[in-house]
């Protein structure tokens, strides 16, 4: 008997721990997926969500209300896009605010979600450090690209105005070009910064394999909104689309950042 109960003890406290597991890693699921989550979120209902991602093919990460009010503000996978509330209209567009002097909400909006997606990938990027470093920007480059190739030319006038770059991968052509090939084997050098110094200057750099992120660089830039390179990501997530002059551009980070 006593053995009976024993057993059924055993039993009772392993379908405990199981449960308990699973409900762990049930909510460790829930947050990862909600990471963009925020006060302001709204739920929808599963037959809207299931109508907008089957039709756009976009993976939703939060809804909010727009600043008009009759639309959701969708963040996804690939950006920001706007649903009617009723669920008919999918509106890809930018919303301006008139009232405070043509204030782009929707980019205002991407600033959290670039922070939050650069941030995952900040550690594989390829840094060239300013000694007295005032700002630190992220900048979305390919290997080919004139005003990219320009920028890095000039990469000592932004050093010695305190600001440090860090080089994102953003191959222009996609994932299945000769670009791409040759981005993987600079993230892959034994001395990345030689690398990539030698293919900005028009050099073939030497072919080499091994695990890297620049699929995923690749991927994160189309995500928040880059289209085309070099684009800067500065630290408040706010996104200068193009080549600025290092003068140019330490004046828009002390206007942007407050310095």
């Amino acid at each position: 008997m006593n053995n009976v109960l024993i057993k059924q003890a055993i039993l009772s406290l392993f379908i405990l721990v199981s449960i308990s597991a699973c409900a762990q890693e049930a909510e460790v699921t829930t947050l990862q997926s909600a990471s963009l989550a925020t006060t302001n979120t709204v739920v929808l209902s599963d037959e809207l969500i299931e109508k907008f991602q089957s039709n756009t093919r976009l993976s939703i990460l939060n809804v909010e209300q727009a600043p008009l009010d009759n639309l959701y503000q969708i963040t996804t996978d690939r950006g920001i896009f706007y649903l009617s509330k009723d669920g008919q209209f999918f509106i890809n567009a930018v919303i301006f605010n008139l009232d405070k002097g043509m204030l782009n909400e929707t980019d205002i909006a991407m600033n959290g979600i670039r922070l939050q997606k650069v941030a995952q990938i900040r550690e594989s990027g390829i840094v060239y450090k300013a000694p007295n470093e005032k700002y630190m920007v992220d900048v979305f480059t390919d290997i080919t690209c004139g005003y990219c190739r320009k920028l890095h030319r000039e990469m000592q006038d932004y050093l010695d105005a305190g600001i440090s770059i860090r080089y994102l991968a953003y191959p222009r052509e996609g994932l299945n070009g000769d670009v791409y090939k040759q981005m993987q084997s600079i993230w892959c050098s034994a001395n990345p910064q030689e690398a990539m110094n030698q293919a900005k200057g028009g050099d073939t750099v030497t072919s080499k394999s091994c695990k890297n992120d620049v699929a995923t660089h690749y991927q994160t830039g189309a995500a928040i909104g880059v289209t085309g390179t070099p684009n800067i990501v500065l630290a408040d997530g706010s996104l200068i689309g193009g080549y600025q002059p290092a003068k140019a551009l330490l004046a828009e980070l002390n206007k942007r950042l407050g310095e």
